[in-house]
């Protein structure tokens, strides 16, 4: 049986880039979470299949925009894509990028070029894999409307092309193979109402600015907002705005962020998304849902949402 040491010392002769016992406290939005029991960089499908083949449990981070870490962290091999999955081209009106490309990159690149399509991921933090697992959007839509295909590997070590259709994208949610990783995307892009986009843009980022704690860290919206009202409005009106536990506080700017005022822990933002959900459900009947994901090595019974 492959174990973590064996596994690093295989990756390492190897050439991809490890660590044992890798803080991701420093790799997430929140600021919080144990130690990867091996962190990983992965360059290029070689590598990736390398990784995927030592048969070991596998978790993506990205840049940690949308996890909350466990405490006692995440054991198996934790993966970052990097090189070959940092790269974007645009050919024609496609943009063809990495699943480990940052959304504000891909952002500046088809501005550059004069081209709209994905103002979706204006605000939205984290890389297109990510963007893609959850369809991110913002009020300005979402991206698995843009997408033409998408490239994914499997436990196997086999990449598959999915397209939308296969995908079943939803409200904040892709349905992909299970274990897969988004490696490569297809996205329409367009010069038709290039101007117009960014000028959209560039009021939701002043909305944001203006209605957000972005001066602390987060992981953004912690609920989705359930059919017809918001999260961040039931919270606040169950009284939990500026509700505090531990180093954790549900934001007193904007309720559907819970934010890290130093020293939190998972558990303590743990609590409070359930003293969220609970208390909205008493009060109104409606039972909020997490957008944020766990991940690492929870407590039986711990994440029951």
């Amino acid at each position: 049986m492959t174990t973590i040491e064996t596994a690093a010392k295989a990756l390492s002769e190897a050439g991809v880039p490890c660590w044992r016992a890798a803080p991701l406290s420093a790799h997430g939005y929140w600021k919080l979470g144990g130690p990867a029991d091996l962190l990983v960089h992965a360059r290029s499908r070689d590598e990736l299949s390398q990784i995927m083949d030592t048969g070991l449990p596998i978790t993506v981070i990205g840049n940690g925009s949308n996890l909350l870490i466990a405490d006692a962290g995440v054991r198996g091999i934790t993966v970052q894509l990097h090189g070959d999955f940092r790269q974007s081209a645009v050919e024609g009106e496609t943009l063809r990028a990495g699943g480990g490309v940052m959304n504000t990159v891909l952002l500046a690149r088809i501005a550059k070029a004069e081209l709209g399509g994905i103002g979706c991921l204006a605000g939205v933090p984290g890389t297109l894999g990510g963007a893609i697992r959850m369809n991110a959007g913002t009020r300005l839509g979402e991206i698995g409307d843009r997408v033409q295909w998408v490239d994914v590997m499997t436990l196997d070590g086999l990449v598959h092309r999915l397209e939308p259709f296969e995908i079943g994208f939803s409200y904040r949610r892709a349905t992909l193979p299970s274990g897969a990783i988004v490696i490569e995307v297809a996205l329409r892009v367009s010069p038709d109402r290039f101007s117009e986009e960014r000028a959209m843009m560039r009021e939701h980022l002043q909305y944001r600015m203006r209605s957000q704690p972005l001066d602390q860290p987060s992981c953004g919206s912690v609920f989705k907002n359930p059919p017809n009202d918001h999260a961040g409005r039931l919270i606040e009106a169950a009284g939990l705005k500026g509700t505090v536990h531990g180093g954790a506080q549900i934001s007193s700017k904007h309720a559907n962020f819970i934010v890290n005022r130093g020293g939190a822990t998972a558990n303590d933002v743990t609590a409070l998304i359930r003293q969220a959900r609970d208390t909205v459900q008493a009060r109104f009947g409606v039972t909020l849902v997490p957008e944020v994901h766990p991940i690492g090595d929870w407590p039986k019974g711990h994440w029951p949402l």
